[in-house]
């Protein structure tokens, strides 16, 4: 009995692991499995007992003379992942999942979750805590006004804050008599104490110049040409996201997972240069790339980490104007900047520049996507080798392809948890296996295996999806149209500065055709060895315009619940396109370099147009991989390479195996022997 229940609860837990925005069912009307109003005592195994920390921080809320206390999942960057220091809402809630809001109040405690995390909630969270089955910010003002009495305080941090965040909770308080007070000492930390991760004190390092395009003075010099031809002249930016600090003075470190990055902000005026850091993780010889030893224009000026704040409010009090990019600055900087003197764009001119990679960033990511081609490579040679024996789980193939990924040269590890998904755990846009929670990999069923690397030349991203045995018709239907979507985009030509939005329909009109779809975004844009999802590139309402050097993936997918999931990605380079007519026309150039499965596709279903791109890409593919692993010895890769890129013609839709073609050659053998 007991095993049948664990059984059952990792399938629940399983089943919430999906990520982004794939649509999941809506369990609203199911009971919550804690019986927290009957029998609180019968509590998961899995839920954290918080009343101590709860306890603690509303001792901090009662000295700040505060009734709630808002707590984000977010860190003071907007970053995507964040590092174990900042996991706040995580620790005071026992909640795991990345995405969340908790409120605490005198009385209460709540936190708000989709439907991707609502059974994990449920087992991780005590009955101290009520768990809404919703996200949207007015939902959570609602249910502080039902909670704290007029005229009292509801205070957050302004760091965790982005701007626009600040701004619906204001306008939500704004037509009653509480008062939303920005608290900078995060009262979290206070409680958390001594058990809070000490924040990384890795070494930074800057990359070698090899492994740039420009050297810091340059882009330095190109934001300060930018500042200088904007419309409002600002005299200084202010940069808070930690790929921008990174980008700008080509340094890395390892302070967020998945990403090289390091706890900073920096404030690049006309003649001067702050960079807001722990100056004890630089090296004397990093200190002497960064010229910290004078205050010239080109000299940066190493602060403390946790005086931006007060520096950007003094230089504020000056003749200015600062520019920020809204979208990744926190209200905590935003609020001690008078209205006055704030320059506001959605993205800072370091993410606009960095967008567009000159010719040896190009060369860089290119060369790093060869190398990973080859990790790929390997991975699906030895997949094919042992997922017949049985031996291959999802979690035991995940390891195994971020370890081919660690053996290249210049590989700082994956660029985010590998996707590996077997089966109907596909169909979860973006399942990630654990050690506990997996399933074995087999030859009847399509295997999804989306990862990425992290090399000091480039960041990869790149989705494959198998099958090994006899697929269905339909799952070979929905396999190419999910391909053809991916040609239709990556063929196109389009007018220069074309939002990605206006095209990314190309990418679903084979799905659409016959009534499938997918629910997540096409493509996202990915950095030189920053950002695996760099913005503001990719094909949302929200990117920018595409331009000539940007670098998109191009990710259609089809995902049928509780069967199976397909996903081809690829990551392409923005190029000019030529045309019969003279004109300023842009198209892809796939720098993704490993086939698709053959055994998927329907040849029958691609036009000729589409089928002759397919062999393009797929000679394309040959002669920037082949060789490297020719000169790799890498024997038995090389043949399987050969043999997945042989051009594929519309009267053979069907890939003959090497073990049928032995068998009906031995035969005719035989036969013309007698």
């Amino acid at each position: 009995m007991a095993q049948a229940y664990w059984q059952c609860y990792l399938w629940l837990v399983l089943l919430c692991a999906c990520a982004w925005s794939y649509p999941e069912p809506n369990y609203l009307g199911r009971k919550d499995v804690r019986n927290c109003s009957t029998s609180p005592e019968r509590l998961p195994v899995t839920a954290v007992n918080t009343t101590m920390r709860l306890a603690a921080l509303r001792q901090q809320m009662e000295t700040w003379n505060l009734s709630a206390y808002i707590i984000p999942d977010t860190d003071a960057h907007m970053s995507e992942y964040i590092g174990k220091p900042d996991k706040r809402r995580e620790w005071i809630s026992g909640f795991t999942g990345s995405a969340g809001t908790a409120v605490v109040t005198m009385g209460k405690a709540a936190v708000w979750t989709d439907s991707r995390y609502w059974t994990q909630a449920e087992r991780q969270m005590d009955c101290n805590w009520e768990l809404h089955k919703e996200v949207s910010i007015s939902s959570i003002v609602a249910w502080i006004l039902a909670e704290v009495p007029d005229g009292e305080n509801v205070g957050f941090d302004p760091f965790l804050f982005s701007v626009d965040s600040w701004k619906n909770y204001d306008q939500g308080f704004q037509d009653s008599s509480r008062h939303l007070l920005s608290v900078t000492t995060n009262l979290v930390d206070v409680a958390w104490g001594s058990e809070r991760p000490p924040v990384p004190s890795q070494p930074i390092y800057a990359l070698p110049k090899e492994f740039t395009g420009s050297t810091w003075q340059e882009k330095v010099s190109a934001v300060r040409s930018y500042m200088e031809h904007h419309a409002k002249t600002p005299t200084g930016v202010l940069l808070s996201a930690l790929d921008e600090t990174a980008w700008l003075f080509n340094l890395r470190s390892s302070d967020i997972p998945y990403n090289p990055f390091f706890y900073s902000y920096a404030l690049l005026t006309d003649s001067s240069i702050r960079l807001f850091v722990n100056k004890s993780r630089f090296s004397l010889e990093t200190l002497q790339y960064l010229n910290t030893n004078c205050t010239l224009p080109m000299c940066v000026q190493l602060e403390d980490y946790s005086q931006v704040r007060d520096s950007v409010k003094a230089y504020a009090s000056g003749d200015v104007k600062i520019l920020i990019g809204v979208s990744y600055t926190t209200y905590g900087v935003y609020e001690v900047i008078p209205k006055e003197k704030l320059v506001t764009d959605t993205y800072s001119p370091v993410m606009l520049i960095k967008a567009v990679k000159n010719s040896k960033e190009q060369a860089l990511l290119k060369s790093s996507h060869v190398r990973d081609a080859v990790a790929v490579i390997q991975y699906l040679v030895w997949l094919e080798k042992n997922v017949p024996k049985g031996t291959v789980d999802e979690f035991s193939g995940a390891e195994y392809i971020d370890e081919l990924r660690r053996n290249e040269n210049f590989s700082s590890g994956p660029s985010f948890e590998t996707i590996s998904a077997s089966g109907l755990n596909a169909a979860l846009a973006h399942y990630s296996p654990t050690k506990e929670l997996h399933r074995k990999l087999s030859s009847d069923e399509m295997y999804l295996v989306d990862s990425g690397g992290q090399y000091w030349d480039g960041t990869t991203d790149i989705t494959r999806t198998v099958h090994w045995g006899t697929p269905t018709a339909f799952q070979k239907e929905a396999y190419t149209r999910v391909l053809m979507g991916n040609i239709d985009l990556s063929r196109l030509v389009f007018p220069a500065a074309t939002s990605g939005r206006v095209v990314e329909a190309f990418a679903r009109r084979a799905l659409w055709e016959v009534g499938l779809n997918y629910g997540h975004g096409t493509g996202h844009g990915i950095g030189n060895f920053l950002c695996v999802h760099e913005w503001p590139v990719g094909f949302q309402y929200n990117n920018i315009a595409m331009a000539k050097g940007m670098f998109t993936s191009i990710e259609p997918g089809y995902y049928h619940d509780g069967e199976f999931g397909i996903r081809l990605e690829d990551v392409a380079l923005v190029v000019e396109a030529k045309t019969k007519y003279p004109g300023d026309y842009l198209t892809f150039e796939l720098v993704s370099f490993v086939p698709y499965d053959r055994n998927l596709i329907d040849v029958r279903l691609l036009s000729p147009e589409q089928l002759q791109y397919l062999n393009r890409y797929y000679q394309t593919i040959r002669e920037n991989v082949g060789p490297e692993l020719q000169r790799r010895q890498l024997l038995e890769e090389f043949a399987w390479l050969e043999r997945h890129t042989e051009p594929l013609s519309a009267r053979a839709p069907h890939i003959i195996s090497w073990t049928s073609l032995w068998v009906a050659s031995a035969l005719a053998i035989l036969r013309w022997s007698s």
